[in-house]
């Protein structure tokens, strides 16, 4: 039980760190990260929220 729980803060305290996709925050991160380093789903969402 108590591994799930960690499990659990350590993933909300990840994700409350990280910009909302879209956003203008996310962008300008998206911006300062190697295209190199991207995922598929990430420069979709770029394009889609940041380019157009």
């Amino acid at each position: 039980m108590k591994k799930i729980f960690a499990a659990l803060a350590l993933l909300s305290l990840i994700t409350a760190c990280s910009p909302e996709v879209g956003s203008e925050a996310w962008c300008k991160k998206m911006d300062e990260k190697p295209k190199g380093e991207w995922t598929a789903n990430e420069a979709t969402d770029y394009a889609k929220h940041c380019v157009f």
